[in-house]
């Protein structure tokens, strides 16, 4: 049974716009690669700046992804996000049913 997701990715505010939006393949790539899918593109906010500082860091860039996936499939991305140097947080949220049908995505079983 798949179940719907909500990944919001924060990337160093350092690094310079195209690498940042590179991120974005990266996530798409690593989604399909399990057996997942994207419910819509993914939601790019642009750099912002940060309410307080992160790791030492002013600003990053912000980036949405809604996910329809296996229970267990995205640890492996998630571990690369965890890993990654540029990444400055990252978040999955397992969206609860009745939220996911708001959103309109729809989850089919596996």
């Amino acid at each position: 049974m798949n179940r719907a997701y909500e990944m919001m990715v924060i990337i160093d505010g350092d690094v310079d716009d195209p690498k940042a939006q590179s991120w974005m393949k990266t996530i798409t790539d690593g989604v399909e690669s399990v057996g997942g899918q994207l419910h819509e593109k993914i939601d790019w906010w642009g750099k912002r700046q940060f309410a307080y500082e992160i790791n030492k860091k002013p600003s990053g860039y912000y980036l949405v992804a809604q996910i329809v996936a296996a229970p267990g499939a995205l640890d492996e991305l998630e571990r690369q996000l965890r890993l990654a140097d540029d990444i400055v947080r990252h978040k999955l949220i397992r969206l609860p049913e009745e939220e996911a049908a708001r959103r309109g995505i729809t989850v089919e079983a596996a």
